[in-house]
Parts: C-alpha cells; sequence; structure tokens
C-alpha cells in the first residue's frame, strides 16, 4: 500500500540521499550526494523542507519530492523538485501520486504557478509532467567547450581590467552579491539574493569548494563578473575533467562591449591551468542577453536540453 508523508528533517537525510543517488547518479552533471553534504544543503538560508514528501510502500521508503516555496519571492509560483522513485517501485504509480501531492501542497501554501523541469531524454518524467497539464514555456540547455583550444581575438575587450576577487574579504562578497543583483534582474526566474546566499553560494556549497570570482574594470569601476568553479567529487565519480562557468553577467549599460567575452576567456584560462578538459555551464536559452551566442562564439556546444514546465493551480 502506498502513503505519502512529510519528510521528517533530522530523521529522513539518510532516506533522502539514497533516493537522491539512486535516481539522479546517472545524470552526467549530477554525482552522489553524501549525508554531510545533504546536511550542509540544509544550511543554506533559503532551504526549507515544508514541501518535502517521502513515499512509502507498504512501510518501505520508495521516493520523494519536494514542493518548493521559495519565501522571498514575491510571486505566487512554487517548484516542483528531485522527483525521484526507487526502482523496485515503480510502475506502481507511485511518482504520478508525488506528483499530485506535491500540486496540493503547493495549492495549499497559496501558490498559482506550478514550476517544474524534465531532461529531454527523461521520458518517463515528461510524460508524468504533461499528463498533469503541465505546458512547455521554455527551454534550457547545458554546454561544453574543449579546453585544449582556447579562442583569441573573437571580440573580448582589450581595455578594461580583470581582477581577481578576494573571497575573504566581506566587502568583496558584498560586491558580487550587489553585482548579481543588478545584473540578472531582467532573467527569468530573478528574485534578490540576501547577502548570506551570496556567501553560502560561495564558500560553503559543497559540490564547488573550489571557486574563483573574476571581476571586470572598466575606469577601475567594477562592471561585471564571472565565478568558475571545479567540483573534484564529480570529475573522480564520472572520470572527467570538467570546470564550470556558475555564474556570469555585465551591467546593462556596459553590454555589447565585449566584456563578458573578456570575462569568459578568463575563466576558461583559469579551468585550463587547473588542468580541466572542458567547460561546462548551463543557460537559459531564452536568456535576454542571448548569451547562447556569446558561448557558441567561445566554442561551446549544447550537451543536452532541460524543459521548463508551468501548470495554472489556483484552482482545485
Amino acid at each position: 500500500m502506498l502513503s505519502i508523508r512529510p519528510f521528517k528533517k533530522g530523521f529522513d537525510e539518510e532516506a533522502f540521499v539514497s533516493i537522491f543517488n539512486a535516481c539522479f547518479g546517472d545524470y552526467d552533471d549530477i554525482r552522489e550526494m553524501t549525508l554531510e553534504e545533504m546536511k550542509k544543503m540544509e544550511e543554506l538560508p533559503s532551504f526549507n523542507t515544508d514541501g518535502m514528501l517521502v513515499a512509502e510502500w507498504n512501510g518501505e521508503t520508495a521516493g520523494m519530492i519536494n514542493a518548493y516555496v521559495d519565501k522571498l519571492r514575491e510571486e505566487k509560483k512554487g517548484f516542483i523538485q528531485w522527483l525521484g522513485v526507487l526502482p523496485k517501485f515503480r510502475g506502481n504509480g507511485v511518482a504520478k501520486r508525488l506528483v499530485q501531492k506535491a500540486i496540493e501542497s503547493l495549492r495549499q501554501r497559496g501558490m498559482k504557478v506550478a514550476e517544474t523541469w524534465a531532461q529531454t531524454d527523461r521520458k518517463a518524467c515528461m510524460h508524468i509532467f504533461e499528463g498533469f497539464g503541465f505546458k512547455q514555456i521554455r527551454t534550457t540547455s547545458i554546454m561544453r567547450s574543449n579546453l585544449n583550444t582556447i579562442p583569441l581575438d573573437i571580440g573580448e575587450n582589450k581595455e578594461i581590467g580583470i581582477r581577481k576577487a578576494k573571497l575573504s574579504d566581506d566587502n568583496e562578497i558584498e560586491l558580487i552579491n550587489r553585482l548579481n543583483n543588478e545584473v540578472f534582474k531582467d532573467h527569468f526566474n530573478f528574485r534578490p539574493k540576501p547577502i548570506e546566499e551570496t556567501r553560502y553560494m560561495l564558500l560553503e556549497l559543497p559540490w564547488f569548494q573550489n571557486q574563483t570570482v573574476f571581476f571586470a574594470l572598466l575606469q577601475s569601476l567594477p562592471v561585471g563578473f564571472v565565478v568558475a568553479g571545479i567540483d573534484e567529487g564529480l570529475n573522480k565519480e564520472k572520470n572527467v575533467r570538467y570546470g564550470w562557468i556558475l555564474d556570469i553577467g555585465v551591467l546593462k549599460r556596459h553590454r555589447r562591449k565585449g566584456i563578458g567575452t573578456s570575462l569568459m576567456l578568463n575563466a576558461m584560462r583559469l579551468l585550463s591551468a587547473y588542468k580541466m578538459e572542458d567547460a561546462l555551464l548551463y543557460v537559459d536559452d531564452m536568456n535576454p542577453t542571448e548569451a547562447v551566442k556569446l558561448y557558441e562564439k567561445l566554442g561551446f556546444s549544447t550537451l543536452r536540453k532541460n524543459i521548463v514546465y508551468q501548470l495554472p493551480i489556483n484552482k482545485a
């Protein structure tokens, strides 16, 4: 018999890790999580367990889902995350029941729209979401570029200065936070980040403990930044040498000047110096800055795509 219950903080972390690793371990950009990393993730300022649900089949943990409400977001939109069912329980309607419960949870907490995503090769997930009426609203891509041949003279701005951020300095963290909130305010799903969240993402995120930030300086003033990182655990588990462009942005009034190109090239050279073989990044295909064109110019090509879905849920 199937039952769905709330996640119990301090009790269900081990089950969460087990399901996460079984269901997401074969993704090329996701590695297995440790219990310690799960507990560290719970320290993220925006993390909460209010909508996390656990499925049990005859008393045995079978799956999970998260009906997440970002309490810092003004719009009434909730997110369905981490849908996973252990292989031996698949085919019993567990995933559908979890999605149904997640939608109900978001609706009960006043959300008007539910948003989720599915990788395009995960046909079962796509079928489940579309069966509930979710509609595709956009796509995102994970892109990759080989670092053996980093291009030169492709329109980079040669007048700006590049400075490495001192992440041990709170003033530098505050500067990154201000730039982030200004640069991305016209992007999909933006909401301002509090300084505590920026600090956590740069200094305490379990997956990217080796991060570097570069500022672009125009007449000594910061006008953009890029964040590069390496997940040694992913590289070891997948037997790859991936480096990541985790964030890049240029203030709107300074775009189309080659500054983003310069920042990207510096980040790619850094990753190459760390003996990484490929640079990877995520991008919204409808990014208002047309970032995909920049990445393609730098040698990036699409590795795979995700579909972003939404469903109106304001009415039962």
